[in-house]
């Protein structure tokens, strides 16, 4: 079954909503091919973290997490 807008499978529950948002788009997209609901669902989110590790900047401002060096603060 596929996820409308807005709900999306118990497993993303606790990502952050853009991450979520993006998984579901690709899930309902393998659902279609595959008709495998935990493929779908697992590949929707690893392939989603994909997306925002090679497309940071479309990650909101709010979500992005700051990356500091800790060997330089003495």
């Amino acid at each position: 079954m596929p996820w409308p807008k807005g709900d999306y499978p118990p497993s993303y529950k606790n990502q952050p909503k853009y991450l979520r948002e993006k998984a579901v788009e690709i899930a309902n997209e393998v659902l279609k091919t595959t008709g495998d609901e935990g493929e779908a669902i697992a590949t929707g989110l690893k392939q989603a973290r994909v997306h925002f590790e090679h497309h940071p900047e479309e990650i909101p401002p709010g979500e992005r997490k700051v990356k500091t060096n800790v060997n330089k603060i003495k």
